[in-house]
C-alpha cells in the first residue's frame, strides 16, 4: 500500500534514538518519550494560498526533520508506523 499526503502535508517515518544510560537503568518503552526526529517519505503538492496561486513545499523527500512533540496524526502502513502532519508542524530540517 502507497499513502500520497494531499496539499501541505507530510509522510514522517520517526526516528527512534538510541537509548543509552549510564549505570545500566532500563527504561521500559512505555516511559520512553516519543522521538522529535523523522525522516520524510513522501510530500503532497502544497497548499494553495488565498490568491489561487499553489505555495511550493519547503521540504523535500529524504529530509531529516525536527517536529514538535505532540505533531501529526499516527498511522500505520504494512506495519511500519508513520506519522503525517502538516508542513507548518516540522520546525527544522536537520543537516549533517
Amino acid at each position: 500500500m502507497t499513502v500520497k499526503p494531499l496539499a501541505d502535508r507530510v509522510l514522517v517515518k520517526p526516528i527512534e534514538m538510541a537509548e543509552v544510560k549510564k549505570g545500566g537503568i532500563i527504561i521500559p518503552d512505555t516511559a520512553k518519550e516519543k522521538p522529535q526526529e523523522g525522516e520524510v517519505m513522501e510530500i503532497g503538492p502544497g497548499r494553495v494560498a488565498d490568491d489561487g496561486k499553489k505555495v511550493p513545499m519547503e521540504v523535500k523527500k529524504g529530509d531529516h526533520i525536527l517536529y514538535g512533540k505532540y505533531s501529526g496524526s499516527e498511522i500505520t502502513v504494512d506495519g511500519t508506523e508513520y506519522l503525517i502532519m502538516r508542513e507548518s508542524d516540522i520546525l527544522a530540517i536537520v543537516t549533517k
